[in-house]
């Protein structure tokens, strides 16, 4: 699995926590007790969400506002992915920040193992290593 190829390299490995609305609900109302589970599960100084109409950031971009984040002492960061319908309203609203991977709606499993690489990539572009070239 992708995502588990790049956590094994991250120095901080990503906890991944996985909620899952199990009830046969319309999809206003599956997106409102999605959106009601992931927020309580983030606990974290800065919250995420992958939204398509969120920042596009070229990989660098993307490194330098982690190395903001850390530098300004913030210990955890939680990134959300919605379900097939996307991101509530309320989670948007609660995003510090939105990040987007394209327009393109990607799989869950995919969008893991995006996130993982490019989280790789920024520890890489800290580091000075080459597995960054512009």
């Amino acid at each position: 699995m992708l995502f588990d190829a790049y956590n094994a390299r991250l120095r901080d490995p990503i906890i991944l926590n996985e909620v899952d609305v199990r009830q046969k609900l319309d999809p206003d109302r599956l997106a409102a007790k999605e959106a009601e589970l992931l927020l309580a599960a983030a606990d974290a100084e800065v919250i995420v969400a992958l939204d398509e109409r969120g920042d596009n950031p070229a990989s660098r971009a993307f490194a330098a506002r982690l190395a903001k984040w850390r530098d300004e002492g913030v210990r955890e960061t939680a990134f959300l992915i919605g379900g097939a319908n996307g991101l509530n309203k309320d989670v948007r609203a609660r995003a510090h920040y939105r990040l987007s991977f394209g327009a393109m709606t990607w799989p869950h499993l995919m969008v893991r193992g995006l996130l993982a690489e490019q989280i790789y990539r920024a520890q890489q572009i800290h580091a000075g290593h080459p597995y960054h070239r512009d």
